[in-house]
């Protein structure tokens, strides 16, 4: 699902190319910007923000600017604005440069480095330093070039080397220490009353029981589409799951958070996307839904809640 104008006249040109490039860069775009900040719920807020501030901003942009480049550019500040805000440690100083592969054809240990990032559960990549962050996962993440990541991040080569070797090493010992800690499997935790209230109905079909839970404020928010604020409106959410084929939900645990799992396929190992709830003395004031962003499950490390006797 493409981002939306950000008013009801059509696209200019400039915003049509930015539009049609939503399509294949979003999904690429969050594996950034979940690992950067180390949560795919917080990764995909960072995505949609970056998309609203390009649409008002694409028109601004030299013709020849690549906009792939400039997306990340945005997403890249815009994440560090948020980590900033939480007070994240800084960055540590830069040692001399090691050498690092960037070849076409990578070395063994290399293609090692790389698939031990891949593997990584997102909520670890804050344990890096940010630039260290950054640059292992548009390195060994993403594949992308040492020049690249040097004009993106504003680092020279030799910098991006030092904090790759840096990073690297750094996250292989950060996945040592949690391959250690899960041999001991933690018990999972049980779900909320409200939330397995609020599975029941759902699962039960019952739309009313669920209005009858909205705050007279509520929000929902579904990617791409207009936000839509008030229970009258937020309750027609419930109209469109109404004339669907049923889902199946069920409570989990996201990297302490609790979230909702979806499923389409009552048969398929893994959900098919999430939903998240708030709530404001009892009752929802906020619902997100990720089904036309299903790239967000991907790397979510879910703990499924134990199912209530």
């Amino acid at each position: 699902m493409s981002p939306s104008s950000p008013s009801n006249a059509p696209p200019t040109m400039r915003q049509a190319e930015l539009l049609a490039l939503a399509e294949t860069l979003r999904p690429e775009l969050h594996r950034y910007c979940a690992r950067l900040m180390g949560s795919v719920i917080d990764g995909e807020d960072v995505v949609q923000d970056t998309f609203a501030r390009a649409l008002v901003a694409v028109d601004e942009l030299e013709a020849v600017a690549p906009l792939r480049a400039w997306l990340f550019r945005i997403a890249h500040n815009r994440a560090l604005d948020l980590l900033r805000s939480r007070v994240i440690r800084a960055t540590d100083p830069i040692e001399a440069a090691h050498e690092v592969a960037d070849s076409e054809i990578p070395d063994p240990m290399e293609v090692m480095m790389r698939r031990e990032a891949v593997e990584t559960a997102v909520s670890r990549f804050v344990e890096l330093p940010t630039v260290q962050r950054s640059v292992v996962i548009l390195k060994d993440v993403l594949d992308q070039s040492l020049a690249e990541i040097a004009a993106m991040l504003d680092l020279t080569v030799n910098a991006v080397k030092a904090h790759l070797a840096r990073g690297r090493t750094r996250l292989k010992a950060i996945n040592a220490e949690a391959l250690t800690k899960s041999r001991a499997k933690p018990v999972p935790r049980a779900a909320s009353p409200a939330v397995a209230r609020y599975v029941a109905l759902f699962n039960g079909r019952d739309w009313e029981g669920l209005r009858a839970m909205l705050a007279d404020d509520v929000r929902l928010i579904q990617s791409s589409y207009p936000l839509r604020a008030g229970s009258a409106d937020v309750g027609m959410f419930f109209g469109i799951y109404s004339r669907s084929a049923p889902v199946r939900l069920a409570p989990a645990w996201l990297d302490g958070r609790e979230v909702i799992a979806v499923w389409e396929d009552a048969e398929a190992v893994k959900p098919s996307y999430l939903m998240w709830l708030e709530w404001t003395d009892g009752r929802i004031s906020f619902i997100r839904d990720y089904r036309y962003v299903r790239y967000v499950v991907d790397d979510a490390d879910l703990v499924l809640a134990p199912a209530s006797s």
